[in-house]
């Protein structure tokens, strides 16, 4: 897949020369190519095909079986042009074995059909289906045969991603006319020979020939598995590029100063001591993991990820603690005003007891409010700084930022983290805690967070109650609406989630619009609340007040609430059309149950029929509440980019590599980068250069 964001910087030189050097490439065929991001010879060569075709024989009729590939030569026997619901072509070819099959097609014209006079010598190449008087294969690729032509192709032929306005043919061939100035392998190769050596790697252009020329003894199963050694040799370059381009962001970070934060810890003891509740082994560890980080001049760069519930923001608020007792200051940022609210009250309940200034910073702070929190945060008075992105802005100065906490980190833009952390930016940058309910595979750790070390908070504090998750068919919503009212009369609160997909916020709103109306008139006797996205930021965060407060007891929201408040009363979540969701945000909306020491459940409502992995998702849903064990399950569905967001990484952007086809080889890429950044710098430099380019910042801020 391309990248966006202009044409990558060259594999070489002579990859650098624009697309208009080639013939036949006038200005609109350049426009075309570009609207795909296709400017450069270099990109044409990493314009890798999808598919091969085998054109290297022939198969007589006879032996052609349905559903597989094949070429097949024949005489025209009959021509049959119909119109009985639409437009209709058929040929009937003949061979030598006597066996006849047909060639429909749907859309021709005039000319094709004088084409195929009878006696005409036809080679064509597609895919046979039974049909009505035998085999047939519709829209077949072929050739009109001249009488004593007979020569085949020496390769297999690639398939390209189709680019409109531009024909396969006509693509195929400027493909051909850029790997002709391919240049020799001195000029290609940045592997050091040592390397390539130990892992019997072929050469760049070896490889690069390979997969777009393939021999026709070439292993087409590996070649379409994306798995033959050539693929698999451009594929480790990439992920090598994407982790060098992370481990160099994280050399030149750790090149800066931090303060060192190596106090006595008496705060964290104190907070620690006047908890309510006993911290557990994952918190310990990792909170122990980041004093140690804390305590060295220079900056902490660590991700701390962990269920919903699992504890996160007690570790950042010892962490928190350890800056204020060195008198330095730490800004917590969370994704939504109602997030950051959530911590604002839990964070003050823990600190200004221990006399530590908490000061609120978010975009509805405004006039005077605004203006003396302003002023707190440039004097250093406030110790503690909480909100929303409103902390990025221009006119937020900390007077000596040393501790920066992001929440829900994959919900901000990179920019927006880098504003953040360049806050601290003068004599020394600020330490980085990032934060996540969203449990990261570890091999999507290894590949994304090269430039952060990942510490896990892997098991539930005391006291919480794993969700009993069922999956029930959309004909059994009656039900549901008495087990609500019962639930609910009982003085427990509930949510029904409206997660229907669409192109439009606005039919989503209709969705819980409806729903809300349905249910207000079903159980007049509730007090029921709507959220949506489309609401006004004001009345959404005031309806979630209320519901926080008790003051409704049913919610209907969308996936707005995915990451939202903590409602220990609220013991009963319903998703409709949870078959549309990924694993991911369904963990995340479960999460919002289970809250207390009370029994609470989580129903799955789907539409029949359920499609296989549809039913493989609400399957796992019902057997595991781990999160890491969800995650990888996740990751085998739907790959990163659903994982991870596009906005913060260039993984969901590879052309070659693909994370679970290729997780194997980062063992070998993370030594490979090792030695590399060791032993040639300044080859890890160009291979950065040729695969990321200027993106290199802002991979993985």
């Amino acid at each position: 897949m391309k990248r966006a964001g202009g044409p990558s910087p060259a594999l070489s030189a002579a990859g650098e020369a624009p697309l208009g050097t080639l013939p036949g490439v006038g200005p609109r065929v350049a426009e075309k190519l570009a609207a795909r991001g296709l400017l450069t010879l270099q990109d044409l060569w990493l314009q890798l095909p999808r598919q091969y075709e085998d054109r290297t024989c022939i198969v007589a009729i006879r032996d052609v079986r349905p559903g597989l590939a094949v070429q097949v030569e024949g005489v025209v026997e009959a021509v049959e042009r119909g119109f009985r619901y639409r437009p209709m072509l058929r040929v009937a070819i003949v061979d030598d074995s006597r066996s006849t099959l047909v060639l429909r097609f749907f859309h021709f014209r005039a000319t094709q059909v004088a084409q195929f006079a009878p006696g005409v010598r036809v080679r064509c190449y597609g895919t046979p289906r039974a049909g009505q008087h035998g085999l047939e294969i519709v829209h077949p690729s072929y050739r009109i045969l001249e009488h004593d032509e007979s020569a085949l192709g020496e390769q297999l032929d690639p398939v390209y991603p189709a680019i409109e306005g531009i024909g396969p043919g006509t693509l195929r061939r400027l493909i051909g006319l850029a790997l002709d100035k391919l240049p020799d392998e001195s000029a290609l190769e940045l592997l050091p020979s040592d390397m390539r050596r130990e892992r019997d790697l072929p050469s760049l252009r070896e490889a690069l020939l390979t997969v777009h020329r393939p021999a026709k003894d070439a292993d087409r199963g590996a070649l379409l598995a994306g798995t033959h050694p050539a693929q698999r040799r451009l594929a480790l370059e990439e992920l090598l590029a994407h982790h060098l381009s992370l481990r160099r962001q994280r050399i030149a970070l750790q090149q800066h100063s931090a303060a060192c934060l190596a106090g006595s810890g008496a705060l964290p003891r104190r907070l620690i001591a006047a908890l309510p509740f006993a911290l557990s082994g994952a918190q310990q560890r990792v909170y122990a993991q980041v004093r140690a980080d804390l305590s060295r001049p220079t900056p902490m760069l660590r991700l701390v990820q962990g269920d919903v519930g699992s504890g996160k923001t007690v570790v950042a608020a010892l962490a928190a603690l350890l800056a204020v007792e060195a008198g330095k200051q730490v800004a917590l940022m969370a994704p939504t005003e109602l997030l950051a609210e959530q911590h604002l009250a839990t964070v003050r309940g823990w600190l200004e007891p221990l006399d530590v200034r908490v000061t609120w910073l978010a975009g509805k702070v405004t006039g005077k409010a605004r203006a003396a929190a302003l002023a707190e945060v440039a004097s250093g008075s406030a110790q503690v700084v909480i909100g929303t992105h409103a902390l990025m802005q221009e006119g937020v100065l900390f007077r000596d930022l040393a501790l920066a906490i992001v929440d829900e980190q994959h919900r901000f833009g990179v920019h927006q983290r880098l504003a953040l952390r360049d806050k601290g930016l003068g004599d020394a940058v600020p330490h980085q805690l990032v934060m996540t309910a969203t449990p990261i595979p570890r091999t999507l750790a290894m590949a994304a967070y090269a430039d952060l070390d990942v510490s896990s908070i892997d098991e539930l504090p005391p006291g919480r109650t794993p969700v009993n998750t069922v999956a029930l068919g959309a004909q059994r919503r009656p039900e549901l609406v008495e087990r609500i009212r019962s639930a609910c009369a009982e003085g427990r609160q509930a949510y029904w989630v409206c997660t229907l997909i669409d192109d439009s916020d606005e039919v989503v709103a209709q969705a819980a619009q409806s729903t809300f109306e349905a249910l207000s008139a079903a159980l007049p006797e509730l007090r029921i609340g709507l959220v949506h996205g489309r609401m006004k930021a004001a009345v959404k965060q005031s309806t979630m007040r209320a519901f926080k407060d008790g003051q409704l007891d049913l919610l209907v929201a969308t996936t707005v609430i995915e990451v939202g408040v903590d409602v220990a009363n609220a013991s009963l979540m319903i998703v409709e059309n949870a078959e549309r969701l990924g694993l991911a945000q369904l963990h995340q909306l479960r999460g919002r149950v289970g809250r207390g020491s009370a029994a609470s459940s989580c129903v799955l409502l789907y539409q029949s029929p359920l499609s296989m992995l549809a039913r493989q998702r609400l399957e796992t849903m019902r057997q595991t509440h781990d999160g890491f064990v969800i995650a990888e399950r996740d990751l085998e569905l739907r790959g990163p980019g659903e994982l991870l967001g596009t906005r913060q990484t260039g993984l969901a952007g590879f052309r070659v590599a693909d994370l679970m086809r290729d997780a194997d080889l980062l063992p070998l890429v993370h030594d490979m980068a090792d030695r590399l950044l060791a032993q040639a710098p300044a080859a890890a430099d160009r291979i950065i250069a040729r695969w990321v380019g200027g993106a290199a910042r802002y991979a993985a801020a």
